[in-house]
């Protein structure tokens, strides 16, 4: 694969890249782009995730060196979302679902290094810059970072404010080119450039997804969130569960400005791809007209905008779509050992 090939494959479908220049003499140097994803394990893993599983799967195809980082600390800094009973058990459920995630999507997992944030930044070293960093970085600065990202509240704890300086931190102790995010950690990004440079450090590349939305509001803004239990589908719903909160989605005739469509395009259709999967169906009832396939996401817009598609085929296709592709997800976890490490996870 050429450079020109690589640069594309690793910026297709992102939201914004910033350092495009540094990325591109990377590649074209012939090297391979080092990257790392961070998770902090919280909430239930829901269907946002399938956004940086499906880059992270052309990162891969693109000769990156990956990275994926199990970020426990930072589950107990915001807000002690997880607590520190919690955060074995959780970080193990999440390193289970996000590698049988990424062989959903086809990747090779001995192409991957997963690390845990606990095996580094409790190191000396690692202390020390945290306090480097606090000597550099204000009060409002710090709250600022974190806003898209962390907790807030008009009296915040320390470990809110001290939650994003690990997270650029990291970038230097993983020893990576790049950070892959979605557009919500613009703000922490942004922060690294700002700042890492007065204690000696270059920030990385930053790769940014774009956002699924929460599929029940009527505006694209709000984000699908961990914390927000009716904004989100989790990955391990049940059918009937996937069902009815798809059919509760909002989607209005003929207008396809909606979470669904912004599904449609950012998840599915690259999911389809890297499966080399070649047909949506939506298995309409014959008395409503049958069967409609589509194979372009373009025609699906198309087709909704003059009414050919409707909001009822649309949520159909979707939610057998969804159901179909997390069944082996399902049967993996459908066993003792996982219930049981769910169950401790999040009792």
């Amino acid at each position: 694969m050429n450079s020109l090939k690589k640069i594309e494959i690793i910026k297709e479908n992102l939201a914004e890249v910033i350092g495009s220049q540094d990325l591109e003499k990377i590649i074209n140097e012939g090297k391979n782009l080092k990257v790392y994803w961070g998770t902090s394990p919280t909430g239930k893993p829901h269907l946002g995730y399938f956004l940086p599983m499906i880059k992270i799967a052309q990162l891969v195809k693109a000769g990156c060196e990956i990275t994926i980082l199990f970020a426990d600390l930072h589950a107990y800094l915001d807000s002690m979302k997880t607590s520190w009973e919690l955060l074995d058990y959780r970080t193990k459920y999440y390193e289970h679902l996000i590698k049988q995630l990424l062989l959903l999507f086809n990747v090779d997992l001995d192409k991957i290094k997963f690390i845990r944030g606990s095996e580094y930044q409790l190191t000396k070293e690692y202390t020390i810059d945290i306090y480097k960093l606090m000597s550099k970085i204000t009060v409002d600065s710090a709250q600022k970072g974190g806003a898209e990202v962390v907790k807030q509240s008009n009296n915040p704890f320390l470990s809110g404010l001290i939650y994003p300086i690990l997270q650029i931190l990291d970038e230097v102790y993983l020893k990576t080119d790049a950070e892959l995010g979605g557009l919500d950690q613009r703000k922490i990004f942004m922060m690294s450039r700002d700042h890492l440079h007065k204690i000696g450090y270059k920030s990385n590349i930053h790769l940014m997804n774009p956002m699924i939305p929460n599929i029940t509001a009527k505006t694209n803004n709000e984000k699908m969130s961990s914390s927000e239990p009716n904004s989100k589908i989790d990955l391990l719903d049940s059918p009937k569960s996937i069902k009815k909160k798809i059919n509760k989605a909002w989607s209005e005739p003929k207008n396809p400005e909606n979470g669904l469509f912004i599904f449609l395009k950012n998840a599915i259709f690259p999911i389809m791809k890297l499966k080399e999967i070649k047909e949506f169906t939506i298995n309409r009832d014959e008395k409503w007209g049958g069967k409609m396939i589509y194979t372009i996401y373009d025609k699906m817009v198309e087709d909704y905008k003059e009414d050919i598609l409707t909001p009822q085929d649309l949520k159909l296709g979707i939610i057998d779509w969804l159901n179909d592709l997390l069944k082996p997800l399902q049967e993996y976890f459908n066993n003792q050992e996982m219930i049981e490490l769910i169950k401790k996870s999040y009792e």
